[in-house]
């Protein structure tokens, strides 16, 4: 067994989509041509996305609003925290938690997506 790929329920997956692309460099893979799923090119394991009204379609009863205290996050690993946190800024993500310095030694910071996904950006761990 391997662990294929996470779905992510969101409004638009176009949208999300080029956010992703924009804040994090990840390349768009697939994007099916109704526009209701589409998949990141992340590495070996896949990141992807599913619209609500697909998964409503195929009678799915999936959260539509991110919760206020999520019970996940995205973890994205980068040498360079900074330069990370400025991308994501700049292409729509809202600041959550500045850059840390934590005491195992690793630097991280957090961010929010627009869809409301907490994303972890991170150097790797000593």
């Amino acid at each position: 067994m391997i662990y294929r790929y996470t779905i992510l329920y969101v409004a638009s997956v176009p949208e999300t989509l080029q956010f992703y692309e924009a804040a994090f460099g990840f390349p768009i893979g697939f994007l099916h041509e109704g526009g209701d799923y589409g998949e990141l090119i992340t590495g070996d394991t896949k990141l992807a996305f599913s619209s609500h009204a697909l998964m409503d379609s195929i009678g799915k009863e999936v959260a539509t609003e991110p919760p206020a205290k999520p019970s996940y996050e995205l973890a994205f690993e980068t040498t360079d925290v900074a330069a990370a946190v400025a991308r994501a800024i700049d292409a729509g993500a809202v600041l959550v938690k500045p850059i840390t310095e934590m005491p195992w030694g690793q630097t991280l910071a957090y961010v929010r997506a627009p869809e409301g996904t907490l994303i972890e950006l991170c150097t790797p761990t000593a």
